[in-house]
């Protein structure tokens, strides 16, 4: 991404609940991250920045979303679910897609609660 600079709220609040903009799985640089694991994380870490961004963390999501480019990324969303979240768990939807903007593998929307 070559500026800072958004049309769009990254994290926008509003009678308590949070809605977190798409967050892209890439570097630093903009670059798309390539590995299934790394691809998914990467994006997770974007939602995370965003939520910390507003005071709060992982454990006030309620709803994520993740659109991705191989299905099979299901399965790490799946490991990352059971990894960081105890019951209840978030609402969570995963759709396949054909493609994502910076050729990135993976976007993750959410929904966060104060």
């Amino acid at each position: 991404m070559a500026s800072n600079e958004h049309p769009y709220s990254l994290a926008y609040e509003r009678d308590g609940v949070v809605y977190i903009s798409g967050a892209v799985g890439v570097d630093a640089e903009g670059r798309a991250v390539t590995g299934d694991r790394e691809s998914v994380d990467a994006a997770l870490d974007h939602v995370r920045d965003r939520l910390a961004s507003v005071g709060l963390g992982l454990e006030h999501l309620a709803k994520v979303n993740y659109y991705a480019t191989e299905v099979a990324l299901r399965d790490h969303a799946n490991d990352q679910f059971l990894e960081l979240f105890s019951e209840p768990r978030p609402a969570r939807t995963f759709v396949g897609v054909a493609a994502l903007p910076y050729g990135a593998r993976v976007v993750i929307e959410a929904i966060a609660h104060r």
